[in-house]
C-alpha cells in the first residue's frame, strides 16, 4: 500500500474499490471520490495503464492502481487479470467493489466474489451484445449474466436499458435499479457545461476554434463527439453529410473522436471523412466544451448506448441534439422537445433531422433551452452522487456492515425501489 493511501486513511472509514478496464473510463467517476471522502468512504480505482490515470489521481482523493485488463475476450489474459484483482482486493479488504463496463464488470465481480467482498456492485453502462451477432453475441450475453449474478446490486444508467436487460433475461428485475433519471455521473451543467460561465468563455472558445479551422462566424456547424466506429453510426453520418453539404454549401462538420481498429468503418468512408474540406477531424480530445461551443447542433447516430453523455452535455450547453431512437438515447433526448430522434441506420432520416435545425434558428434555440432546463432539473451531478452514496449505505446495512456514523439513522432501505435517495 502506498504512502498516499496510508496518509488518506482514517479510522473507521468505509473502503471502496472501483474497477474499470481502460483508464479513460475513470472519467465516469469525476467528482465522486471527493464526494464520498467527505462522507467517510475512501476510494481506490483500478484500471489498465494509460495517460488518464495520473490526472484522475491528481484531481481526486483516490489511489489509482494498475491491473492490465484487455477489452477483448482473451481467456488466458483474463484469468491473469482476475488473479491480480483478487490479490489486490484481498490486500485492500474493501467493504465495496464497484465495477463498470461489460469487461470490467465481469472481471471485477468474479474477483470480488472470490475475495468475499461484502458488497458487490456492477454498473451496467451499455450492452455490446445488443448489436453483436453469432458466437460473440452469445459470449457477451453470457458475461453480462455472470456479472449480474455475482453482483449484490446492478445499477443501470438508463430506464430503457434496464428494461432491455430485464426483458432479455440478463438480470432479475428485483436486483437491477436505475437511480433517479439515469446517467452514470450526472452533468456539470453549473460549471464545465454551463454556456455562460465563466463569462465570455464560450464565445472565446467558439471564435478561436472556428478561426483555427477557417470557419466563418456565420457558418453553420454540425458537431459529433464519439469513437469513429460503425456502432456510433459514423457510416450513416458520412452518407447524410453528402446530401447536407450540397444543400448547405457553407456548413461544416466537426468530428471529435479517434478511429479505432475494433468495429472499424469502411476504408472509403474514412477516406471521405479525411478528404472533404468541410469535414474537420479533431481526433481524441478532452475539450468537448470547445466542440459544443463551436456548433449549432450535435448529432449522435449511434446503434447502441447505455445512457450517452454527449447529448446531456450538449443540452447543458444549450444545444439541440439529433440522436437515434434506441435504448439510452430515448432517455437522453426528449423527441420534439430537446432534440430529434431518428431510426438507427437511416441516413436519409438523419440528414432530414439535421437539416431541420440548420434551417431554423428558432427551433435550435427552443430545443436547446428546453434541453438545458431538463439537464438542470434531472441530471445534477450531486443528486446522482447522493443516490449512489445512499445505495452504498443501504447495501452495507443489508449485509450487516457498518455505515458512516453520521448516516446510520438517515438511510432508508427499500430493496425493490428503482430510485433511492437519503431521507
Amino acid at each position: 500500500m502506498s504512502e498516499r493511501t496510508r496518509e488518506r486513511e482514517s479510522p473507521g472509514a468505509i473502503r471502496l474499490v472501483h474497477v474499470v478496464t481502460v483508464p479513460q473510463s475513470l472519467g465516469f467517476l469525476d467528482g465522486q471520490p471527493r464526494y464520498m471522502a467527505e462522507r467517510g468512504i475512501e476510494t481506490t480505482a483500478v484500471s489498465s495503464a494509460g495517460p488518464y490515470q495520473q490526472p484522475f489521481a491528481a484531481n481526486e482523493p483516490v489511489e489509482v492502481v494498475t491491473v492490465e485488463m484487455p477489452r477483448r475476450i482473451t481467456p488466458f489474459r483474463d484469468l491473469v487479470a482476475i488473479a491480480r484483482l483478487v490479490a489486490l482486493i484481498r490486500r485492500i479488504r474493501p467493504h465495496i467493489v464497484h465495477a463498470h463496463t461489460p469487461k470490467g464488470g465481469l472481471l471485477g465481480m468474479i474477483a470480488a466474489w472470490i475475495a468475499r467482498t461484502p458488497v458487490r456492485v456492477y454498473h451496467m453502462r451499455g450492452l455490446p451484445a445488443m448489436t453483436a451477432t453469432g458466437m460473440r453475441r452469445r459470449l457477451l450475453t453470457w458475461s453480462e449474466r455472470i456479472a449480474c449474478a455475482l453482483a449484490d446490486r446492478v445499477i443501470c444508467v438508463s430506464p430503457s436499458l434496464r428494461r432491455y436487460a430485464v426483458e432479455h433475461g440478463l438480470c432479475p428485475e428485483t436486483k437491477i435499479v436505475t437511480l433517479l433519471g439515469g446517467s452514470g455521473n450526472g452533468v456539470d451543467a453549473l460549471g464545465r457545461f454551463h454556456p455562460d460561465l465563466p463569462p465570455g468563455d464560450t464565445a472565446a472558445r467558439r471564435n478561436a476554434l472556428r478561426a483555427a479551422l477557417d470557419i466563418s462566424d456565420e457558418a453553420l456547424v454540425v458537431g459529433f463527439v464519439g469513437r469513429l466506429v460503425r456502432d456510433k453510426g459514423v457510416v450513416e453520418l458520412a452518407e447524410a453529410w453528402r446530401g447536407l453539404s450540397a444543400r448547405f454549401p457553407g456548413a461544416h462538420l466537426l468530428i471529435a473522436g479517434p478511429f479505432e481498429p475494433q468495429d472499424p468503418i469502411p476504408a472509403d468512408t474514412r477516406r471521405y471523412l479525411e478528404t472533404d474540406p468541410r469535414i474537420h477531424l479533431m481526433g481524441q480530445t478532452d475539450e468537448t466544451r470547445t466542440i459544443y461551443a463551436a456548433a449549432e447542433v450535435i448529432v449522435l447516430p449511434t446503434h447502441r448506448e447505455g445512457m450517452p453523455n454527449v447529448p446531456l452535455e450538449a443540452a447543458g450547453m444549450g444545444l439541440p441534439v439529433v440522436a437515434t431512437d434506441i435504448p439510452g438515447c430515448v432517455d437522453a433526448v426528449r423527441d420534439g422537445v430537446t432534440g430529434t430522434l431518428v431510426p438507427p441506420r437511416d441516413a436519409l432520416a438523419l440528414g432530414s433531422a439535421i437539416a431541420a435545425y440548420l434551417s431554423d434558428g428558432a427551433l435550435r434555440a427552443r430545443h436547446g433551452a428546453a434541453g438545458r432546463e431538463r439537464v438542470l432539473r434531472e441530471f445534477a451531478r450531486e443528486e446522482i452522487w447522493r443516490a449512489i452514496y445512499a445505495e452504498y449505505c443501504a447495501l452495507l446495512m443489508m449485509k450487516g456492515c457498518r455505515v458512516p456514523v453520521a448516516e446510520r439513522s438517515r438511510v432508508h432501505i427499500e430493496p425493490q425501489c428503482v430510485s433511492r435517495e437519503l431521507v
